[in-house]
């Protein structure tokens, strides 16, 4: 027996389980296609400084970090969005806003595996570059919201919130941008005696610590209901209360744009990454309690890369967690497109056989040759096991009159048909 195996957190996928992927990314693809986002790629491999500047503790202790033979320090990109601001900040500095970026591809974290956790996923990520306006946070929400159906999946839930609600509040009680950070990584974990520990050990008002705790007791769907209760617990710190009411705007541009969504309003939800400045979400599906997807607004991320000052909202979707929850779901990914296997009845009529299969592909029909130059009864067995939709029998006798034998493998059935009808004919049976 081989001792080599997959790097542990590293997968292989399978034929089924690879098309299931392709099927996930081409409706990534389509969702951006519909919404006007530009597919870029970008490198794998940067710089250890440009992926750590902001990404946050955690991200940082778990990146694929090493030395390149020029002694320069650089990781495995373990998220796109540093990547994409970096390429705003310089390539794209002068190019007209709004930017709408997609990209889509393996990222690498460092993680503990388990169930929809691994140490290389794929993330599809979609950023609106340009515009501070809340039409442009409504539209990614709006778009996360597209591709969880366009993926067939049922039931999903988007958690929202704004981390100026809880920033607006330790800023006015004068805590530093740091320990604003570890607070709301904290509570980001749900670990909030721990935060809140912090906050009275860096000297917060109690009348602070008796509101935040009321904030992360405060989530409901009655949406409008919520906010109220948000600006009423924060009334006194007018930061926290400009943030409550642009969610507000946010929300209330989605519904009233007829979007069929579910929301919960959770006023003390954080996200782990440091770069968040405002709106602020996650989507889940009722099977899996880790997010599907996730993202918000980040104001200040592109200044850091040497660029302008520039407004941006941003998702990133976990194309395994996707694939996951359908499974769960049960989700059928299969397409109607027809397959078809050519066996031709003996060697002499390979280059024939090879031809059919030709002119099948140029009609956009997948086809399989026989190539192993099995029976046809062994031929047929295999193509069942394959689960093809035809087989189509190229044999001499046939040939002569410009025929061949099409098989329905799924209802057992044949008959002989013109060389220049088989294709119409599979069409026909779609």
């Amino acid at each position: 027996m081989s001792a080599f195996k997959t790097v542990r957190g590293m997968r292989d996928f399978l034929p089924e389980e690879a098309k299931m992927m392709k099927y996930v990314e081409s409706q990534a693809r389509r969702v951006a296609e519909l919404y006007g986002y530009k597919e870029i790629i970008t490198p794998v491999v940067e710089s250890y400084e440009l992926l750590a500047a902001k990404s946050g503790e955690e991200i940082r202790s778990r990146m694929y970090t090493f030395k390149d033979l020029g002694e320069r320090m650089v990781a495995l990109r373990p998220e796109f969005t540093a990547s994409v601001a970096r390429l705003v900040a310089t390539t794209l500095k002068n190019e007209p806003r709004p930017f709408r970026l997609f990209c889509v591809g393996p990222l690498y974290r460092y993680d503990e595996p388990q169930r929809g956790r691994f140490r290389e996923f794929w993330q599809s990520n979609y950023e609106l570059i340009g515009s501070s306006k809340p039409e442009a946070d409504a539209e990614i929400l709006m778009l996360t919201n597209s591709l969880m159906k366009a993926a067939r999946l049922k039931n999903h839930v988007f958690k929202v919130g704004h981390v100026g609600v809880l920033k607006g509040i330790l800023t006015q009680e004068n805590l530093d941008d740091n320990m604003q950070t570890q607070i709301l990584q904290l509570m980001d974990k749900k670990q909030y005696d721990e935060a809140f520990g912090l906050v009275a050990d860096s000297g917060a008002s109690e009348k602070c610590i008796g509101i935040l705790q009321k904030l992360v007791k405060l989530k409901d769907r009655k949406i409008f209901k919520t906010l109220e209760e948000i600006e009423e617990f924060v009334q006194s710190y007018e930061k926290a209360v400009s943030a409550a009411e642009n969610l507000q705007e946010i929300l209330k541009l989605v519904l009233e744009s007829r979007c069929k969504i579910d929301m919960i309003v959770e006023a003390g939800f954080a996200r782990g990454l440091e770069y968040y400045t405002g709106f602020i979400f996650e989507v889940y599906t009722p099977e899996l309690d880790t997010a599907l997807g996730g993202g918000g607004r980040y104001d200040r991320l592109i200044e850091l890369f040497g660029g302008e000052r520039t407004p941006a909202v941003g998702v990133a979707h976990g194309i395994d967690r996707i694939m996951l929850a359908m499974q769960m779901q049960k989700v059928t990914h299969e397409t109607e497109e027809k397959t078809v296997m050519v066996i031709p009845v003996k060697e002499e009529l390979n280059v024939e056989a090879l031809r059919i299969s030709q002119m099948l592909r140029e009609a956009d029909i997948p086809v399989e040759v026989e190539v192993m130059r099995r029976k046809v009864t062994k031929a047929l067995e295999d193509a069942d096991r394959r689960k093809m939709d035809y087989a189509i029998i190229v044999g001499e006798r046939e040939l002569k009159e410009g025929t061949v034998v099409i098989r329905d493998l799924a209802q057992r059935k044949q008959g002989t048909i013109k060389i220049e009808k088989i294709v119409e004919n599979i069409k026909c049976r779609e």
